[in-house]
């Protein structure tokens, strides 16, 4: 039996193969789970079309995060396809590119407010929104880049990733009397159509490999889909509120 043997997932932010979130949905698949993707917009016949490249083809429900009446509607698209949801996977981000690339101090709130709407408050919202179909035991696992830290060229994306990781740490507190762990993934550097989308992403991901430890491969999202899917398992049954590091140990070492 695999490690997700007879679980339904929901998971977002498949939008390439080289996607975090394709890494996860493959994975799961091939550990047991049923996976539903979600997508909107002109990304959505995109989705469509990588998720046929899946082990098994995924059906793929709209889903805006910013948009009230698909965080309405979910439940009931999901449910055209499961009765219920064992995981789900936040993989959503996104930053005007007047917000990062050193713009910092020029940052209007504006696109500000974008940003942390998108990449922290999302997770709020679609775990409120997939509440009515999670059961007890069921996990929300996120995606996060270490937000300790003020890193080159990321600016207001590293604030809005400081607000996920404190919304996440709600989250955990709240959900955790229905019987729901929430958990965080923080990832290095991957070269993902997300990352490419950062101003001067390189110089995050300059000289990595050689301070991780274990060494970091900035094109293998296999790592990181291999945490992610084994924190949706049922081998995590205490843990919630937490953030594993999935960086080749960058994370714990001086500058």
């Amino acid at each position: 039996m695999g490690l997700l043997e007879g679980k339904t997932l929901l998971v977002t932010g498949v939008l390439m193969q080289s996607s975090i979130a394709f890494s996860v949905a493959r994975l799961a698949q091939e550990e047991g789970a049923t996976v539903v993707l979600s997508s909107f917009g002109r990304q959505f016949k995109l989705t469509q079309a990588i998720a046929r490249r899946l082990p098994q083809p995924a059906p793929v429900v709209e889903l805006d995060v910013t948009n009230d009446e698909d965080l309405a509607a979910l439940a009931d698209r999901v449910l055209e396809h499961v009765d219920h949801l064992d995981g789900v996977v936040h993989s959503i981000g996104f930053a005007p590119q007047s917000v990062m690339g050193g713009n910092f101090l020029a940052g209007e709130w504006k696109d500000v407010s974008t940003a942390v709407e998108v990449s922290a408050f999302s997770l709020k919202s679609l775990a409120v929104a997939a509440k009515p179909l999670l059961t007890r035991g069921s996990a929300v696992v996120g995606l996060t880049f270490d937000a300790q830290y003020a890193w080159p060229v990321y600016d207001w994306m590293g604030v809005a990733k400081a607000a996920f990781e404190a919304t996440a740490r709600y989250l955990a507190r709240d959900l955790g009397p229905d019987g729901i762990r929430v958990n965080l993934v923080s990832a290095g550097p991957l070269r993902t159509t997300a990352a490419k989308s950062i101003p001067g992403f390189e110089e995050m991901e300059s000289g990595w490999p050689d301070r991780a430890p274990l060494g970091w491969d900035v094109s293998d999202a296999e790592p990181t889909a291999r945490t992610i899917v084994a924190m949706l398992s049922d081998w995590f049954p205490a843990t919630t509120a937490e953030i594993v590091h999935v960086d080749g140990g960058v994370h714990a070492m001086g500058f």
